[in-house]
């Protein structure tokens, strides 16, 4: 049965994403990009962790979240107004720019590595907490068609901010609330062990 519904959500996740998107030009990515350089990096690889590393991301996640910032569907005082005069083709550039870089490597607490390894492929049958490999990969390098993140080398602290949010409700941008009811089944021990483990993931 858990196959038959991963199978599901799956197949409705590439629909959604299936529509038309404006092809992105790597080249004028670049230019575009100077505006996140302050913030996420110049090459997307941010120097601080309070900044999400965008460098290898997929490029429709990344213009996802873009158009999520601009429409409201996702609330961040710090990225709405940078997205405010951004058009879907300058979304589609600098989604092409990013995930065009190498994301720089991290490192895990070597404390948290077990723990975090386990609940990221093995979930918890306990709660019902599935394994986040199901939809981010073995080595956490997400599902481009589906729109399902790469989380390998993202800082840990970002990755726990994102799963308190989507925990709480203050990130809603999910389909089908599936990141909100996975998150509020997490403790805060299992949120910091995964975070630290996706960190060290390559």
């Amino acid at each position: 049965m858990k196959k038959s519904l991963m199978v599901a959500v799956l197949t409705m996740a590439l629909s959604m994403t299936s529509s038309v998107m404006a092809a992105g030009d790597p080249a004028a990515g670049k230019a575009e990009s100077a505006m996140c350089a302050a913030c996420h990096g110049v090459d997307g690889n941010s120097l601080s962790d309070g900044f999400p590393k965008l460098a290898g991301q997929h490029e429709g996640y990344i213009v996802k979240q873009l158009a999520d910032f601009k429409s409201g569907a996702r609330q961040n005082a710090i990225m709405a107004p940078m997205v405010t005069n951004l058009t879907e083709q300058n979304m589609a550039d600098l989604g092409a720019y990013y995930a065009s870089k190498k994301t720089a490597p991290g490192a895990v607490s070597e404390e948290l590595v077990a723990a975090g390894e386990q609940i990221y492929r093995g979930g918890n049958k306990e709660t019902g907490l599935p394994a986040c490999m199901a939809c981010h990969g073995p080595n956490g390098s997400g599902v481009p068609a589906a729109n399902w993140p790469k989380l390998s080398a993202q800082y840990s602290s970002y990755v726990e901010t994102q799963l308190h949010a989507f925990a709480n409700g203050e990130r809603d941008n999910d389909a089908n609330s599936m990141m909100r009811d996975i998150a509020s089944k997490m403790s805060e021990d299992e949120i910091k062990a995964v975070s630290a483990y996706v960190f060290g993931l390559k």
